[in-house]
């Protein structure tokens, strides 16, 4: 393994902050009760099998070799439905629609335990969009198992959790190990990652109360149909899939690929969701709306010849997106006064009204 391979997560943060932290930001986080020790504190034993470094127990499920056929796809342990949020293109706000869905998700009447997986192992966004950056390791149970960070009541999991905190060198000397510091890992480092992530997580212990498992979990997927989109579809029961999009045909093209692969696979499509379709400017009297990337037709046709529902046109609002910099989601309620927001998170609550009948029936 090469030295930035190697380097890549070979250090967590030597102490658990959480107490201070929790300080700070008591409305936003907080660990789970039956916290057995650290992850740095466990004998850590990195390999090509085991790249979080996690004592070994019962091991996640692999990939085949040299067999025919796919693998028996398995149910996520404490977890009894399974949704996907997936894009063909990157940048089209995919992390932000599962954020806001889950949330969405937990706040409807049948008050849902709804958690929230962040399989981006290169480019992890969950921490930031749910205010959980910095705020140091995931904890093991004692069964070996990581347990979820919460905030705004959702357990929630990320490779960002596993990546070094500290900040770089006062003197600017030495390396850096902090928010920039990049996962440079080759193909079967990142599926192995995946498999730990998707049944190493004691969700259980992260659910609130504790021990109960979650109705449904929300899993932001990387964009494309790579690696950790196939892993995900031949390893795990998933009852739905959501797809996100946004209204240029650049990013309607890798769609439809998206839609493909997942029909291969075998996983239902719930629907298709259009990003920042259109802009209302505040001061406007009658409300116009602008399509700044363009008309939603393209997007319109291609679900119906698909023959995907339209979830939801989501709207583009600077104050949507300041929010979610700030890990403070649309869906939370709390500027009141802007009528961007309102709308915005009436549109992801009616989403998951939608997305959750399909997945009951």
């Amino acid at each position: 393994m090469s030295a930035l391979v190697s380097a890549s997560l070979s250090r967590f943060s030597p102490r658990c902050t959480c107490g201070l932290l929790q300080k700070k930001v008591p409305s936003l986080w907080s660990r789970s009760s039956p916290i057995r020790r650290t992850l740095s504190s466990s004998q850590q034993r990195q390999s090509h099998d085991n790249p979080l470094g996690l004592p070994r127990s019962d091991a996640p499920p692999t990939m085949p070799r040299m067999q025919r056929g796919l693998p028996q796809k398995r149910s996520l342990p404490g977890v009894r439905k399974v949704i996907v949020v997936s894009s063909g293109k990157g940048g089209v706000g995919k992390s932000s629609v599962s954020v806001n869905l889950a949330l969405a998700l937990a706040a409807l009447p049948e008050r849902l335990k709804v958690g929230l997986l962040d399989l981006d192992i290169f480019g992890p966004s969950i921490p930031k969009l749910m205010g959980l950056e910095g705020v140091g390791e995931p904890m093991l149970t004692s069964g070996n198992r990581l347990t979820p960070l919460r905030a705004h009541g959702i357990p929630c999991m990320s490779m960002g959790f596993l990546l070094p905190n500290s900040g770089p060198s006062p003197t600017g000397e030495g390396s850096v190990e902090g928010p920039d510091t990049p996962v440079v890992w080759r193909g079967m480092m990142v599926m192995k990652a995946v498999q730990q992530l998707l049944f190493d997580v004691d969700w259980k212990a992260g659910s609130s109360p504790e021990g109960q498992e979650l109705d449904v979990l929300v899993i932001d997927t990387p964009p494309g149909t790579g690696d950790v989109a196939l892993s995900l579809g031949q390893l795990v029961k998933v009852d739905g899939s959501v797809i996100v999009s946004t209204p240029q045909d650049v990013a309607i093209i890798d769609t439809r690929k998206g839609v493909a692969m997942f029909r291969k696979l075998g996983i239902p499509i719930l629907g298709s969701v259009l990003n920042m379709s259109y802009f209302i400017p505040p001061d406007s009297p009658n409300k116009a709306r602008y399509h700044i990337f363009g008309s939603p037709a393209s997007f319109s046709n291609t679900c119906a010849k698909l023959e995907i529902d339209i979830l939801a046109e989501l709207e583009l609002a600077p104050t949507v997106s300041d929010r979610g910099d700030r890990g403070w989601p649309a869906v939370i309620k709390g500027d009141e006064t802007d009528e961007a927001v309102k709308r915005v998170r009436e549109s992801f609550v009616d989403m998951a009204r939608k997305v959750w009948a399909k997945v009951e029936r």
